[in-house]
C-alpha cells in the first residue's frame, strides 16, 4: 500500500506541475452548466456583435449537454428536466440563428415548455432575461424597489443587509425594473407562442403614489455602486450574471452600446471562455486564486518542498493577489485593515474567508523566513479572525448578513442569494486553519465560539450542511477537521459524525453524494463513488484517529484504483452557489482533494 500511495502522490504532483501556468497559477475550469453559454449567445445577438465563431461553438456545447429526451438538467441525476435551464437553452439556440423552431429536436423542447405552463412558469432570473429582451413585459412589482439604495445603514433593511453576490445582481435589476428597459433583438426569435397565459400589466401604473424617496438620487447611487466595483478586466466583481445585468442597466441609464465601460465589460465576459472536452464554455468566473491556494497547500502537505520552483511560483502569484483595497466587507467590519484573498484572477476588492485561509495555509512556510510574506500573513490572519460572526461561526464574504426576513421574500433562491450566514464549511475550515497553522486551540475565545457554533448546528444524523460544496459530506469533513485541529473535547459530536461517515461508505470503499441533497436538505446518496467525496470523507476519518481503520484503508484503496478515472462521476458537480439553481464542477478537485488525503494518510500512518 505504501508504495502505491507514493506512486499516486507522485503522479498527481507531476500532473499539477505540468499544468501550472508561467505566472505560477492554475486555470482549471470553473464549469457551471449551460446557462452562461445561453446568456452569452443572447447578449451577443441583442448587441449585434457578430462573433460567429464564439456563437457557433456555444451552440455546439449547449446541444452536447442535452439528455436522452432532448431536454436539459442542472446535474445528471436531477429527478426531471429543469424547466429554466431548458427554457434558457431553447431561447439561446433560436437566438443564435443556427437552430429553427421547426427543427424536430426543437419541437420536442417547445412541447415540453408548453406542457409546463410556458413562459409563465419561468423562474425570476429567466423572466428578467425575457423582459430585458422584450419577450414579456416587466411586472409592476418586485420585492425591492430603488428605495433600498437610499436607506441609511441604521434602518432595519438596507442594501448592505443583502449579500455581496446578491447585491451585485439585485442592483442592476432594480434599475432595469424601474426603467422598464427592453432591447429586443430585431430579427431574433419571437417567444410569444410560449405564452400559455397572458402577463397582466397595468400600463397606467408607475408606482409614483407610493414613492417617498428621491428616485434620481437612488438611480445615481445604484449606477455608482456598479461603476465603483468594476474589476480590471471590465467585469462587475468578476461575476458573469452581474456583469450581464450591469450592461443592460447602464444602457437603461443612457449609455450607448459602444460606451467604453460596456465594450470592456463584454470583452471581460469573453475572456472567461474556456475549452472543455473540445467545447467552448463561458465560465461564471475564473477560479485561478482558489485553484492555486489549494494546490500549493496540497502539494506541500504531500511532501513537495516549499523551495521547489512550483511552490515558489505559486506563492509569489498569491502574494501579488492579496487584496489591499477596502471592499463591501468593511461596512460591517469597519475597524479592520484589508488583507484577504479573492476567488478569481482579477479580484481586487471582493475577498472571502475560504480563499484567505487557503492562501494563508499555502504561504505559512514562507512567512517564517520572508518579511514580505510575514506581512501578508499577519494582515490575512487578522482579517480572517475579524470576519467571525456574532453567533460564533464564519461567513463567506461579509459579517452580519443574515437577516432571516429576507429568506422569506419571493426571490428565487432568496436564502442562498440574499444571505451570507455562518456555515459549517466556513467555520470548520477556519478553525482548521487556526488550529493547524497558528496553534490556537479550544481555549481561545473565538475558537471556543466557533466550536459551540458547530456543535449547535450538527444535524441529527451526525452530519453538517456544507453551504458551498456538495454537501453533507463536505460539511462533515470541514467540521471534523476543524474540531480536531483545535483539540475540541466534544467527543460525542465527533463520534456521531464518524459513525455517520462510516455508515454511508459505499461497497467499493468510496463515498458519493447527490446534488439532490442540496435541494432536499437531507443527505441523498449519489449511487456511485466520486474521487472528491471519497477524499473528503477519508481525510475527515484520518483526522479523527491515531490508527488507521478498515474504512480508511478501503477509502484510500478507492483513490488509488480510480485516480485516473474519467467518467460522469468525475464531471459531477461538487460545488454549489444556489441550491436548485447553480452547481459547479471544479476541474481541479480531482487532483487537490485526493492529493491532500493521500498526503495526510502517508504522514500519519506511514
Amino acid at each position: 500500500m505504501r508504495a502505491k500511495v507514493e506512486s499516486e502522490i507522485n503522479r498527481i504532483v507531476r500532473t499539477l506541475k505540468n499544468d501550472q501556468l508561467p505566472g505560477g497559477d492554475w486555470d482549471y475550469a470553473f464549469e457551471t452548466g449551460i446557462t452562461t453559454d445561453a446568456y452569452m449567445i443572447i447578449l451577443l445577438r441583442v448587441m449585434k456583435i457578430h462573433n460567429e465563431e464564439l456563437i457557433r461553438s456555444l451552440v455546439e456545447r449547449i446541444l452536447s449537454k442535452r439528455e436522452s429526451d432532448g431536454l436539459w438538467k442542472l446535474f445528471p441525476d436531477e429527478e426531471e428536466a429543469n424547466f429554466n435551464v431548458t427554457l434558457d437553452a431553447y431561447y439561446a439556440l433560436l437566438s443564435s440563428g443556427y437552430k429553427s423552431a421547426n427543427d424536430p429536436d426543437m419541437r420536442i423542447v417547445k412541447r415540453y415548455l408548453l406542457s409546463k405552463g410556458g413562459l409563465a412558469n419561468a423562474g425570476m432570473f429567466s423572466k428578467i432575461l425575457l423582459a430585458i429582451t422584450g419577450q414579456i413585459p416587466w411586472p409592476n412589482d418586485y420585492p425591492f424597489t430603488l428605495e433600498i439604495m437610499v436607506q441609511p445603514l441604521s434602518t432595519p433593511l438596507n442594501i448592505f443587509d443583502i449579500s455581496v453576490f446578491g447585491r451585485s445582481n439585485l442592483i442592476p435589476i432594480l434599475i432595469l425594473a424601474d426603467k422598464k428597459f427592453s432591447l429586443k433583438n430585431s430579427g431574433g426569435p419571437d417567444l410569444s407562442d410560449l405564452l400559455v397565459e397572458r402577463f397582466y400589466v397595468d400600463y397606467n401604473y408607475d408606482g409614483s403614489e407610493h414613492q417617498r424617496y428621491d428616485k434620481a438620487l437612488a438611480l445615481k447611487k445604484a449606477e455608482q455602486y456598479m461603476l465603483d466595483r468594476i474589476e480590471p478586466d471590465g467585469t462587475f466583481l468578476n461575476y458573469f450574471s452581474a456583469t450581464f445585468l450591469m450592461i443592460f442597466a447602464l444602457m437603461a441609464l443612457g449609455y450607448t452600446k459602444n460606451h467604453p465601460v460596456i465594450t470592456k465589460a463584454i470583452k471581460g465576459l469573453e475572456s472567461m471562455r474556456v475549452t472543455i472536452d473540445g467545447f467552448t464554455h463561458m465560465q461564471y468566473t475564473t477560479a485561478n486564486i482558489w485553484n492555486t491556494t489549494l494546490i500549493s497547500h496540497a502539494m506541500q502537505a504531500a511532501g513537495v518542498l516549499p523551495s521547489s520552483e512550483t511552490v515558489q511560483k505559486a506563492n509569489h502569484y498569491l502574494l501579488q493577489k492579496q487584496q489591499l483595497l477596502y471592499g463591501d466587507w468593511v461596512v460591517h467590519n469597519p475597524d479592520t485593515l484589508p488583507g484577504g484573498w479573492g476567488f478569481s484572477n482579477s479580484n481586487t476588492i471582493n475577498p472571502d474567508v475560504d480563499d484567505s485561509t487557503a492562501a494563508l495555509r499555502a504561504i505559512k512556510h514562507f512567512a517564517k523566513r520572508n518579511p514580505d510574506y510575514r506581512g501578508a500573513w499577519d494582515r490575512g490572519s487578522i482579517w480572517v479572525m475579524s470576519m467571525q460572526n456574532s453567533d460564533g461561526g464564519w461567513p463567506a464574504f461579509e459579517r452580519g448578513v443574515d437577516n432571516k426576513l429576507l429568506s422569506a421574500l419571493p426571490v428565487q433562491g432568496a436564502e442562498y442569494l440574499l444571505l451570507d450566514p455562518s456555515s459549517a464549511d466556513l467555520t470548520g475550515r477556519t478553525l482548521e486553519f487556526f488550529g493547524t497553522f497558528t496553534k490556537l486551540n479550544k481555549t481561545h475565545p473565538s475558537v471556543k465560539a466557533g466550536i459551540i457554533w458547530l456543535v449547535n448546528n450538527q444535524k441529527d444524523d451526525g452530519s453538517w450542511y456544507g453551504r458551498w460544496g456538495i454537501c453533507y459530506i463536505y460539511g462533515a469533513w470541514s467540521a471534523l477537521t476543524g474540531l480536531r485541529a483545535v483539540r475540541s473535547m466534544e467527543q460525542e459530536t465527533i463520534s456521531k459524525a464518524i459513525r455517520w461517515l462510516k455508515k454511508i461508505q459505499n461497497e467499493d470503499g468510496g463515498w458519493g453524494e447527490s446534488c439532490n441533497s442540496d435541494i432536499k436538505r437531507t443527505y441523498v446518496p449519489l449511487g456511485a463513488s466520486t474521487l472528491t467525496h471519497t477524499a473528503w470523507a477519508v481525510d475527515a476519518l484520518i483526522a479523527c484517529t491515531d490508527e488507521s481503520t478498515s474504512e480508511i484503508e478501503r477509502g484510500i484503496q478507492f483513490l488509488l484504483d480510480n485516480g485516473e478515472k474519467d467518467d460522469w462521476t468525475t464531471a459531477y458537480p461538487k460545488g454549489q452557489g444556489m441550491a436548485g439553481g447553480f452547481y459547479i464542477h471544479y476541474h481541479s478537485y480531482r487532483y487537490i482533494w485526493p492529493l491532500l488525503a493521500l498526503g495526510h494518510y502517508r504522514r500519519k500512518f506511514g
